[in-house]
């Protein structure tokens, strides 16, 4: 049996993912209606969208005490948006957090491979709590 088959028959939706020069791989979503570009990380803990991308998402953000850590950055300040709507194609949750922070060593990477910014990464908390399935051979995942 296909493995989509079997995933879409246990409930999943599967997403299809662009492969970027970059090795990362990019989906589109929406946070409270809005669209955005989203890369999936397996190796970010947490998701979160841009410090500049909050009010595009409308997000209402609060003060967190959390320090960010990613790939060329360290100790970044960091804020939080809590119970945000966020929809895959037809399938979402009403209740997503987010932690905002600085994107801009991550944009700046894909602008010089010629690639789009990015509004956020989806990040480990989404994938665990969703019970994620990464289909790297075919460019896809599946959520439930």
């Amino acid at each position: 049996m296909q493995l989509r088959k079997f995933l879409e028959a246990q409930g999943f939706n599967r997403i299809p993912l662009k492969k970027l020069a970059t090795g990362h791989y990019l989906f589109s979503a929406k946070i409270n209606g809005i669209s955005g570009d989203f890369i999936l990380d397996t190796g970010a803990s947490t998701s979160c969208v841009g410090f500049t991308e909050g009010a595009h998402f409308l997000l209402i953000s609060e003060e967190s005490k959390i320090k960010a850590s990613g790939a060329g950055a360290t100790n970044m300040e960091t804020m939080l948006s809590r119970k945000n709507k966020f929809t895959i194609n037809k399938w979402g949750i009403p209740n997503m957090d987010f932690v905002l922070f600085d994107l801009s060593h991550v944009n700046e990477a894909l602008a010089q491979v010629h690639e789009n910014p990015i509004h956020g990464i989806i990040g480990a908390d989404f994938l665990k709590e969703r019970r994620a399935v990464i289909d790297y051979g075919r460019n896809c995942f599946y959520i439930r």
